[in-house]
């Protein structure tokens, strides 16, 4: 074994203390490992105490309506992780009898379960000497191994390498312990090679050029785009559709528009849009305000318009409401949304 003992020294030490962390409870762990895919630990602390104080436990998370879990995983990102646990927890309850399952091929057949969160749940909640690999403990692999380039062949080396360098009695607390490494020491740039316990041995460390290692691979510019919606009221109600279940940002609620094309305006993109959308055909008075927000792979520029509907309903496949300013803080709103309303307020939501 190259670094089990000196690893998990500097583990007992120095290890963070997190409100999921050495607690006795695989949903815990696993709502935990959900939240913190692509997203940072400092982020998800406040979203994961505010859902435990809603959902104590699984079964309160199988039982709740999708409007109501996403509600309180409004702002984290990622919602298709809300919706696969949500149906996750509704499988466990059906068929394992609420239990969680701890064999390796039933609980990686949930939705949402990958390699990599199935390998860090069954280590630490159950105890089971199963590798966790994630872009931060590959970093790890492939520096003390001396891979630069992340080639299929490079990845078998170090799941091999993991599967027998795995504590077999501390396989949670080992692969813990490599988590925390790659994002208090061995990070992305500038990593701090002089407090590594496991440097004495790193090959990346040896050469003198760990921030070499894995090869970066470059990324595309992302797409920017123009966005027009409308704030459509009717008296003092406006509307709101809620997005496609099967889509990016599925179940969440929305002004309805969409993006400009090549060669319109922003009020002939909107007249376009709520026409395909939902048969409508309001007037359009003003512009309430514009805000910019970054997705993963694109940007956005959203512009919202103050626009008037007498009569008649929206002619959509997709569910629809009309709602009072008050009544937001009800329905789960994309980011973007939230920086719309806050523009809203300070105008005092009038066309």
């Amino acid at each position: 074994m190259f670094f089990q003992k000196p690893l998990l020294s500097w583990y007992d030490v120095n290890k963070r203390t997190l409100p999921f962390r050495d607690i006795s409870n695989p949903y815990y762990t696993w709502l935990s490992e959900i939240m913190l895919q692509q997203t940072q630990v400092n982020t998800v602390i406040p979203y994961f105490k505010k859902w435990i104080r809603a959902f104590p436990s699984l079964i309160d998370v199988a039982i709740a309506s999708q409007h109501d879990v996403l509600k309180q995983w409004e702002g984290l990102g990622y919602y298709s992780r809300c919706r696969n646990f949500h149906k996750a927890s509704q499988i466990v309850m059906e068929k394992y009898h609420g239990k969680i399952p701890s064999d390796y091929e039933q609980f990686l057949a949930l939705p949402g379960v990958g390699t990599y969160t199935a390998g860090a749940v069954l280590s630490i909640a159950f105890n089971q000497a199963i590798p966790a690999i994630d872009g931060n403990i590959r970093r790890i692999a492939s520096r003390f191994l001396g891979r630069k380039k992340m080639s299929p062949n490079a990845h078998k080396r170090i799941v091999n390498f993991l599967q027998n360098e795995i504590h077999s009695k501390r396989p949670g607390d080992f692969n813990q312990a490599l988590m925390d490494l790659g994002s208090i020491i061995c990070t992305a740039k500038n990593p701090e090679c002089d407090k590594c316990p496991i440097q004495i041995n790193c090959k990346a460390f040896k050469f003198g050029s760990p921030e070499a290692y894995p090869e970066k691979i470059k990324k595309k510019k992302s797409p920017h785009y123009q966005v027009a919606a409308g704030l459509i009221w009717k008296g003092e109600k406006f509307l709101i559709q809620q997005r496609a279940e099967n889509g990016l940002l599925g179940g969440l609620w929305e002004f309805p528009g969409g993006k400009v094309e090549i060669g319109e305006t922003l009020e002939e993109a909107l007249k376009r849009e709520l026409m395909e959308e939902c048969k409508l055909s309001p007037k359009i008075h003003r512009k309430a305000g514009t805000v910019k927000h970054v997705f993963t792979h694109f940007s956005i520029e959203m512009n919202l318009f103050h626009c008037s509907v007498d009569q008649g309903q929206p002619k959509t496949d997709l569910p629809f409401q009309w709602i009072l300013p008050k009544e937001t803080d009800q329905f789960p709103f994309p980011t973007a949304n939230h920086k719309l309303f806050k523009l809203l307020e300070q105008d005092g939501w009038t066309i």
